[in-house]
């Protein structure tokens, strides 16, 4: 057998009672996460758009609940709106070394794919470890910088893979219907990191569109539909055509031992995990020293190589933005407002701010260097480091090799907790919120998803 067979055979034989305690606690985790990002994120314009689309081309019963709205779609729409909302607000789940965002894609397609069959909380919580598995995995096994350098956005690419896996397992598919499920989505792996050019939402759309895609994929395995049994390793299979230098080994490697859900961020800043470092090191700086704006003279910050064609060029884009988007993706941007607010959260990430002549001359002091010395341990540590030089001729420099929301620098539950309150309170009351508090904390006892989902409408 290949490695697309391999990973079938391990995806079709994991059950609930092989996974380790710490591994089911971060499934509860991040999917509480995942529900506050797509709560906040329902109210976004793109994700507004996304909806009026569902209702009209989602024909059929609308059974799958619309997280944070009080709609309803046609499962796989449903995950397309559920994985573009979550992805809207820049402030979803990250793996640092495969470069990319799987929550906002795995639980998108399990949980309508749940919410179709009538699954139970273990099942879902299987799916969802094997997602993150799958689309980690290959992230890594691509190498995101080649994968970037193709133009491809690796949460696109790789999470239809994963969305496929999640899906099947959901579904019961044997080990030859997973084979094929992944096979097929091979042939729907997309995503182009072009967004950047003109600041435009597809970014936002990618999750949504892998997730539909894996659904998709499972679907047409379960019908027998077939689909290359080598697509990842093979001649002209995602591997080879996605990058210039994949290390297949990385797919299969530890895999059973070592559980990539365990090594995923969460984002505590609602922008680019590139920026997140620096932006860290930024708020420890003027925060523990009380520096305040006016005395700042110039900025410097050592930024990863991989992150330069992300958040620092095109220089006349990133020291100008015009969007939402433009601004999530701009290293200076996200600097400005550190200093300037203390904070890097969703009101400084606005339009406002954007317009602001007061950030713009701020901008205008921060500088970007590609540092060497931060590519020794990257993409296992996504450092940054941040040097301000004051106009009394004061320096204050700080490296950042572990960021916030990092596993070896974690939101602590009560963290995560108090950021789905925070995201979530306009949309559900205080009563609601409580109880998937206390639902998710439980996961593993709930009976039937498409019982239970309901609780994730807007009611307020």
């Amino acid at each position: 057998m290949g490695i697309t067979q391999d990973l079938a055979k391990y995806c079709h034989d994991l059950k609930f009672h092989q996974l380790p305690e710490e591994v089911i606690d971060r499934v509860k985790y991040f999917f509480l996460d995942f529900i506050g990002v797509a709560c906040r994120g329902s109210r976004e314009d793109s994700s507004q758009s996304m909806y009026r689309f569902v209702k009209e081309m989602g024909r059929g019963p609308k059974n799958g609940v619309i997280i944070g709205t009080k709609e309803r779609a046609p499962y796989p729409y449903a995950a397309l709106a559920n994985g573009t909302s979550s992805h809207a607000i820049e402030m979803d789940d990250v793996h640092n070394e495969a470069s990319l965002h799987p929550g906002v894609v795995v639980f998108p397609a399990a949980l309508a794919t749940s919410e179709m069959v009538g699954a139970d909380g273990k099942n879902f919580i299987e799916a969802v470890v094997l997602g993150y598995e799958v689309m980690i995995r290959l992230g890594k096994a691509l190498g995101p910088e080649k994968h970037y350098r193709r133009g491809f956005h690796p949460t696109a690419t790789c999470g239809t893979f994963g969305s496929s896996v999640a899906a099947s397992k959901i579904l019961g598919l044997q080990e030859e219907g997973m084979t094929s499920t992944m096979g097929i989505a091979g042939s729907q792996a997309a995503g182009s990191m072009e967004f950047l050019a003109q600041g435009a939402w597809t970014k936002r759309f990618h999750p949504g569109w892998a997730a539909h895609n894996g659904m998709i994929a499972a679907h047409l395995a379960r019908k027998g539909f077939r689909g290359p049994t080598s697509i990842i390793e093979g001649r002209d299979g995602f591997l080879r055509a996605y990058s210039d230098g994949p290390d297949e080994n990385m797919i299969l490697k530890r895999i059973g031992v070592d559980f990539e859900i365990l090594r995923t961020s969460l984002k505590p800043h609602a922008c680019c995990r590139y920026m997140q470092p620096a932006i860290d090191g930024i708020l420890k700086i003027v925060i523990e020293n009380n520096l305040q704006p006016d005395r700042v003279e110039n900025v410097r910050l050592g930024i990863l190589r991989a992150g330069f064609p992300i958040v620092v060029e095109p220089k006349e884009i990133k020291y100008n933005p015009k969007s939402i988007v433009d601004a999530q993706f701009s290293m200076p941007f996200g600097a400005a407002v550190a200093i300037l607010y203390r904070k890097a959260g969703l009101n400084e990430f606005h339009l406002s701010k954007i317009r602001s002549e007061e950030v713009k001359r701020m901008m205008d002091r921060v500088e970007c260097i590609e540092d060497p010395d931060l590519e020794k341990a990257y993409p296992k540590q996504w450092c940054a480091t941040v040097e301000i030089l004051t106009k009394d001729g004061k320096r204050y420099f700080k490296k950042v090799e572990y960021c916030k929301g990092d596993p070896e620098n974690p939101l602590s539950w009560d963290e995560v907790i108090e950021k789905f309150y925070d995201l979530s309170s306009r949309l559900l009351t205080r009563e609601r919120r409580l109880k998937v508090v206390e639902q998710v904390k439980r996961l593993e006892d709930i009976r039937d998803l498409q019982k239970w989902s309901p609780l994730l409408l807007r009611n307020r």
